[in-house]
């Protein structure tokens, strides 16, 4: 039986690590810390925002890549079912299928029901029917058990090095170092860690891309949310590059903080934020501006006429947006349009005031707290690797997966999808091709080697 190494037990190695064992290989999955899934735990606020119901949405970087990889695994899938109709996994995808929300196949829905996972979908967004990111660990870790998958954790890979001949391995054979302890050696190896470990790791072959850390809050310029600390507002934000192009557009919950923006929304598009770009608010998406601007002369004649006439009464500006914005949000937008909130409106204000209801606007200066942002940009150029395989092109029976690669994606349970996707596919294929040579070495075909330790 040949072996497959998997480097990291977050998502991406889960997945394949149970998907190499599914296809025969020996699997030795190996993780830094203590324990494996710990950093799914922390996902969609304990909830484990799992997946996403239309995965096609999901803004992703390097998209003709993920669209091939997609459609592999999908591909891949729907064979499964033709060649394996009788088998149990089968029995268990009928009995799930009556709590599904769509029709026709996805993988990584039916990889969690074949796990005896049911699901429950929000909004498009797929979370465990139990609500509890536990739950999906759980299954994921009675899989390895089940299947005979080796978890060695406090494992700190610090290199892989492909061996050519000689008494430890042949071609395709690997070398894996640790931080401590002995080396281990496998037939084939899936980086399924971090971008900045994988670079570490991979044979100097291989391109890296720069990475950074996206998908979280943006540092802006603060005088113009002055006093809006921790205040939410319900709007669409669009960022502009100086030139005024449009890169990204959001609607959703924005959280103001006293450094600049946090929040859904404001995470989405710190994704293609660069400093210097303006994000610009919208707090009335629904309506155009000059659908806004009527609407609120309709309410300026109201407050006058209801009071007898402009000689006894006039509302202010701030009035004019009582019930459409927080007051303390109301002055802001009011201060950056030169105006005094506490004075009486005069109609003509109000162009303005519909103005700056749609284009209320902050400066990005930078990126905010890492620790918040939920993925990291770069990582593996996926030009190094077969999008139908996510073999290494220039290193045979070495793999990627997750955040290994160059690949990431908007909120909603995007990212997870292409973890649990791209694990899969690599682990299926590179689990098949070990198996195979396992396979043909018992019935007397040529093998580079078989598997060795140290000293042997």
């Amino acid at each position: 039986m040949g072996t497959v190494a998997i480097i990291g037990g977050g998502a991406s190695g889960l997945a394949a690590a149970t998907e190499a064992a599914r296809a025969g290989a020996e699997v030795l999955l190996f993780e830094a810390v203590d324990r494996v899934g710990k950093p799914i735990l922390a996902t969609g606020n304990g909830r484990c925002n799992f997946s996403n119901a239309n995965p096609a949405d999901g803004d992703y970087r390097n998209a003709p890549f993920v669209a091939s990889v997609l459609a592999a695994q999908e591909k891949l899938y729907a064979r499964e079912i033709e060649l394996d109709a009788r088998s149990l996994e089968s029995d268990v995808r009928d009995f799930e299928s009556d709590a599904r929300a769509f029709d026709g196949p996805h993988a990584v829905t039916d990889f969690f029901a074949r796990l005896g996972m049911l699901r429950r979908e929000e909004d498009g967004r797929l979370y465990p029917l139990t609500n509890k990111a536990t739950t999906v660990v759980d299954v994921l870790r009675q899989a390895l058990a089940s299947y005979g998958v080796e978890e060695r954790c406090g494992h700190r890979a610090v290199r892989v090095r492909p061996l050519a001949g000689g008494a430890k391995g042949a071609a395709g054979r690997f070398r894996i170092d640790f931080a401590e302890g002995e080396p281990a050696f496998a037939d084939a190896v899936v980086l399924a860690c971090g971008g900045h470990i994988a670079r570490a790791l991979a044979p100097e072959e291989l391109a890296f891309v720069r990475q950074r850390p996206v998908l979280g809050p943006l540092r802006t310029d603060t005088a113009p949310i002055k006093g809006l600390n921790n205040v939410r507002v319900q709007c669409a934000i669009a960022l502009e590059s100086p030139e005024g192009g449009v890169k990204a557009r959001e609607e959703g919950e924005v959280l103001f903080r006293d450094y600049g923006i946090s929040g859904i929304a404001a995470f989405d598009v710190s994704r293609h934020a660069e400093p210097g770009d303006r994000v610009v608010f919208d707090f009335i998406p629904w309506i155009r501006e000059c659908e806004l601007r009527s609407c609120l002369e309709q309410r300026w004649d109201r407050g006058v006429l209801s009071h007898g006439g402009a000689g006894r009464w006039r509302p202010t500006l701030l009035d004019i947006t009582c019930g459409m914005l927080l007051p303390q949000v109301a002055r802001c937008v009011l201060a950056q349009a030169n105006r005094d909130p506490s004075a009486p409106a005069r109609r003509d204000d109000l162009g303005a005031l519909a103005g700056a209801l749609k284009r209320f606007a902050v400066t990005v200066r930078g990126g905010g707290d890492a620790k918040q942002c939920q993925v990291t940009r770069g990582g593996l150029d996926v030009r190094g690797f077969s999008s139908m395989t996510l073999e290494a092109s220039a290193v045979p029976g070495l793999y990627a997966a997750g955040e290994a690669l160059d690949v990431d994606a908007a909120c909603g349970g995007f990212n997870l999808h292409w973890a649990w996707t791209s694990g899969m596919l690599a682990g299926r294929v590179a689990g098949t091709s070990v198996a195979a040579q396992g396979a043909g070495e018992r019935a007397g075909a040529p093998r580079p080697g078989s598997v060795s330790h140290e000293g042997e």
